[in-house]
């Protein structure tokens, strides 16, 4: 059994991480910012952090369209990177980049002007007033920079689609820093950082602050901080494309798109967009139910969400790094080396899951009390985070194996699985365990659970079927 852990091809074990590791620090470091939010936020009241929790939920539904543009950026990139045509490279990339302007646009615009009534879908305005309208600043400043988001996912694709995982790192981290400084800043005010800072070792820090009024704005603030960052990250993105061996090799300063590759990509692309809106809307109405259990049990659940979400990105990484390979092995008629690096990825994904859920089974007292002072909130996410320790090597199977099938081209199938997973295992066992047999808080996490390792089991049948071989891009 120890021995699966070993890996067998050390040297493609080793350049995994090499794409892996600065894509593992992006995205954690994205994960982690919205964990300072959260500890930021936490502060403010339950109630800012139900808020907080759902409109972020609904917003992912939406924002999560973005890993169809960057499963049809990468898939593609990567597979004519092996096959040495780089110029077909970066018209992958401006096809996606036209279709993320030509959607997110007009997706923005209608979005925004019926948000709450798309809030009022899953919190009652009548029991939950102070909840729904935080719910609406954040949810509605979060969607005013949805298409920059759907182009930074088109961008994220091409870059590591090429191997330049790095600029990925980057652009990410940039972004974030900039995120930290004016979430802080918005949230709490210039005032109330001064006096908070004033007399400590940190005040020092408060400078930072002081060089622009920054009004307290509570929840509203971490959305237009969020919303300005996400632009930055845009932006960033966007200058890498100027950089003169990106520009030399991949010739991505032309105009012109290939409609035939376009409608490939979109037939790769529409199965995950359909794919991630509906399980990020199952995963609304998973919260929905959570609300009617309770209002601790929401901001409980939204507290480990986060750090659950922050515990997937080594998995998440080392899949990106696979889908990469995956592709390129393909793109250079070698299957078999793609197929070792799927088993190489399982076993750094494993290392890596299994020492994030020890942590979070033997510290989770520790941790929970970091986002919020509320006893009650505390007492109910400790064994939740515990439970989500156990099932870490479950998602390690789950993020790895889906990353590198979607690499080859393989999202049909994988997306309907996941669909009917989600609605037809997920959603009516949370109800039922939760709502009718009354076991609540743990029913629906045990659901969530049931669910994941179907799909795990799933996953890992597609892979063994190898069929994800003969797919043509």
């Amino acid at each position: 059994m120890l021995s699966f852990f070993l890996p067998k091809d050390k040297k493609l074990f080793k350049y995994i991480f090499v794409l892996a590791i600065p894509v593992i620090i992006s995205n954690t470091s994205r994960v982690l910012m919205g964990i300072v939010d959260l500890i930021m936020i936490g502060h403010l009241g339950a109630s800012a952090i139900a808020a907080v929790g759902m409109a972020g939920m609904i917003t992912w539904t939406f924002i999560s369209l973005g890993i169809a543009f960057r499963t049809g950026t990468q898939s593609f990139v990567s597979r004519r990177f092996g096959e040495k045509q780089y110029a077909k490279c970066s018209i992958a990339l401006r096809n996606m980049l036209l279709l993320s302007f030509l959607i997110g646009i007009p997706v923005t615009i209608i979005i925004c002007n019926y948000i709450d009534l798309i809030i009022s879908l899953f919190i009652n305005k009548t029991d939950n007033i102070e909840t729904f309208n935080l719910s609406i600043d954040y949810a509605f400043y979060n969607f005013l920079s949805l298409f920059f988001l759907y182009a930074s996912f088109v961008f994220q694709g091409f870059f590591t689609g090429i191997e330049e995982t790095k600029i990925h790192m980057k652009a990410t981290l940039s972004s974030n820093f900039v995120n930290l400084y004016l979430n802080c800043g918005l949230i709490f005010g210039t005032e109330r950082i001064i006096n908070n800072l004033d007399g400590t070792i940190f005040s020092i820090f408060s400078n930072l602050w002081s060089f622009y009024y920054f009004p307290e704005l509570g929840v509203k603030g971490a959305a237009i901080g969020t919303m300005v960052a996400s632009i930055w990250l845009f932006l960033h993105y966007f200058l890498y494309l100027f950089k003169s061996s990106i520009v030399k090799k991949f010739k991505v300063i032309r105009m012109s798109i290939n409609l035939t590759m376009l409608k490939r990509q979109i037939e790769i692309a529409l199965p995950v967009a359909i794919q991630e809106t509906l399980v990020a809307l199952s995963l609304s109405v998973f919260y929905k139910i959570i609300a009617i259990i309770g209002i601790l049990e929401l901001a409980a659940t939204q507290v480990v969400f986060r750090i659950m979400h922050a515990s997937f990105m080594p998995a998440i990484g080392v899949g990106q790094a696979c889908s990469t390979l995956v592709g390129k092995f393909l793109g250079e008629k070698k299957p078999m080396k793609a197929e070792s690096a799927i088993y190489e990825s399982l076993r750094g994904s494993f290392i890596m899951m299994g020492n994030m859920g020890i942590l979070f089974i033997c510290f989770s007292q520790y941790i929970i009390p970091i986002f919020t002072n509320d006893i009650n909130v505390i007492n109910i996410a400790i064994p939740g985070l515990r439970f989500v320790g156990f099932i870490q090597f479950i998602d390690a199977v789950c993020f790895t194996l889906w990353f590198a099938l979607t690499g080859a081209g393989d999202t049909k199938v994988l997306a309907f699985v996941d669909i009917l997973a989600h609605w037809l295992l997920f959603i009516p066992l949370v109800y039922i365990l939760g709502i009718i047999l009354n076991l609540g808080y743990w029913g629906a996490w045990i659901a969530f659970a049931l669910h994941l390792t179907f799909i795990a089991g799933y996953t890992t049948y597609r892979f063994k079927s190898g069929k994800w071989k003969e797919i043509i891009l």
